[in-house]
């Protein structure tokens, strides 16, 4: 065999090897790239029913008791108020949560919602449960000194 045959036979050997690298890594990228997408949904969904929870606790701490407060003697939460003005802002935001007062004064909402990967559905991954929770307290000030 000449020099030019031996050529010629050594690169029909390697035929295909670069398209089989091109498949293997693109598929290594694809999936890379879906991760880090997916991911971030993931932290953009965990921020997002952190938000609803923040509001759901502040719009039920809106709800106090009118006469005390009035008053000036304390001001606590009116805890019926409260709790049904948090659930209607978790239901209107579509989310599932709980409502506990605590203290008369303090309202917590912790908040479950799901996330459906967008990319890592297609090697089976599903929807995927993220929670939050957030509190608000009511304060009574003076002169912007806590009383």
């Amino acid at each position: 065999m000449n020099r030019i045959s031996a050529d010629r036979w050594a690169s029909r050997d390697e035929r295909g090897s670069i398209s089989l690298w091109m498949v293997t890594a693109s598929f290594v990228m694809m999936m890379l790239v879906g991760l880090a997408v997916d991911l971030g949904g993931q932290v953009h969904a965990q921020q997002r029913a952190h938000d609803i929870a923040a509001e759901a606790a502040r719009a039920g701490g809106e709800r106090v008791q009118a006469a005390p407060a009035i008053e000036g003697r304390y001001v606590g939460v009116d805890t019926a108020a409260a709790r049904i003005a948090a659930e209607q802002y978790l239901a209107s935001a579509g989310v599932t949560g709980t409502v506990r007062i605590t203290g008369g004064d303090t309202i917590t909402v912790e908040v479950t919602d799901t996330y459906t990967p967008d990319f890592l559905s297609f090697i089976g991954i599903g929807d995927l449960t993220v929670t939050s929770d957030a509190s608000a307290r009511l304060i009574r000030s003076l002169g912007g000194t806590e009383q």
